[in-house]
């Protein structure tokens, strides 16, 4: 039986469209890649587990604090800032009464008038004698006398000059200027007050790196040291925290609380704290500093738990198996597996894969490292056969 023209060219259209959908796919097959955008994680530090940290109460301090004196005594005649301003460098707080320092410093100009006018008279004696004792009509020794107290007479100028310029200085100083950028944290000073040269008038707490100052006890000075990593929490923040690490611990013990002074500094967002709150400082008991994570974090590979754990040079994420505790309400301690440094995600690990790029975010959708991220090539998937 003979086909028909028609019949024969659709026999042929087939052919064509089967071939063409083979090639697509081969090619596909072959390395064709698209490229995935990153998936924006909410990412969080492990923190000390409640039932494994010591909690201490603290203060927030700046980590610069300078007690401001005059350089000289006097009557304190103004104030000009009080507790809690803003000043910047070179700005004058305080004003002494300068009469006295003034009238010191007009003594000490007259002073150094009459010293060269006694110069000038020397030096024109000098002259004299000169040239007498060149036409030998005055003896040696009389032309190095006159030598003599001309250089003495330059010697008191030199003095009087100095004597001058320090009464200047001095006047200078009745006026307090801020050494640098801060806050006043205290005053120990008023108008009307007479004060002595190095008294503290004011405390600046310099801007900058703001820590929590608190106390050791005995008990636990063996077992924490220099650099430990610990947890903060701010009393006007319940039960948001930040990792810090103790950056300095006294060497003596105070003789009255027979406590050692520690110092934390606190990696908190900009404004999270401020001068003079109230803040907790958790310290593990335990030399391996036990961690907990939220339950969210938690992922179930093979029965065991694992987090994933976020790699912010090359801003994606691994799975990482970790040793849990006994769960809580909400979080659960973590025996192993994570540092107190690391950024691990907190909810939404069911949707990642290990390996995958990730932009990292905080609770406030903002990026918590200014990482470069690209685009990480997917091949396309091979049709079954």
């Amino acid at each position: 039986m003979r086909s028909s023209p028609h019949t024969a060219f659709r026999l042929s259209a087939w052919t064509l469209v089967a071939f063409s959908s083979l090639f697509l796919l081969s090619a596909c097959g072959r390395g064709g890649a698209v490229e995935e955008t990153p998936r924006p994680v909410l990412v969080t530090h492990p923190t000390a587990s409640d039932h494994t940290a010591s909690a201490f109460a603290g203060d927030v301090r700046a980590r610069e604090e300078s007690p401001l004196s005059f350089r000289v005594g006097g009557k304190l005649v103004q104030r000009n800032v009080d507790v809690g301003d803003h000043v910047r460098a070179g700005q004058v707080l305080a004003t002494l009464d300068p009469g006295d320092l003034q009238a010191q410093a007009r003594a000490a100009q007259a002073q150094l008038a009459a010293a060269e006018a006694e110069l000038a008279r020397a030096r024109a004696d000098q002259a004299r004698f000169a040239k007498l004792a060149n036409e030998q009509l005055v003896s040696r020794s009389t032309l190095d006398a006159q030598n003599a107290a001309a250089i003495a007479a330059q010697g008191q100028v030199n003095a009087a000059r100095a004597d001058l310029e320090v009464a200047r200085n001095q006047a200078a100083y009745s006026q307090l200027r801020a050494t640098r950028d801060g806050v006043i944290a205290a005053r120990q000073a008023e108008a009307g007050q007479v004060v002595a040269a190095g008294q503290s008038v004011f405390t600046l707490a310099a801007d900058g790196v703001r820590e929590i100052a608190f106390a050791l006890p005995e008990t636990m000075i063996a077992n924490v040291k220099a650099g430990e990593v610990v947890q903060v929490e701010a009393w006007s923040r319940p039960g948001q925290r930040w990792n810090g690490r103790i950056r300095e611990i006294s060497p003596a013990a105070d003789p009255a609380s027979r406590t050692f002074a520690a110092r934390v500094t606190v990696d908190a967002p900009a404004g999270a704290i401020e001068l003079g709150q109230s803040a907790r400082v958790y310290l593990p008991t335990n030399g391996n500093g036990a961690l907990s994570v939220p339950i969210a974090a938690l992922q179930r590979e093979g029965g065991k738990a694992s987090v994933f754990v976020v790699d912010m040079k090359s801003s994606t994420v691994k799975l990482r198996p970790v040793q849990t505790g006994a769960f809580g309400e909400d979080r659960v301690p973590v025996q192993g597996g994570l540092e107190a440094d690391e950024w691990i995600v907190a909810a939404g690990g069911h949707l990642l894969r290990d390996g995958q790029k990730v932009q990292p975010v905080d609770r406030d959708n903002r990026p918590v490292a200014a990482l470069p991220i690209t685009a990480r090539p997917v091949a396309a998937a091979t049709p079954a056969r």
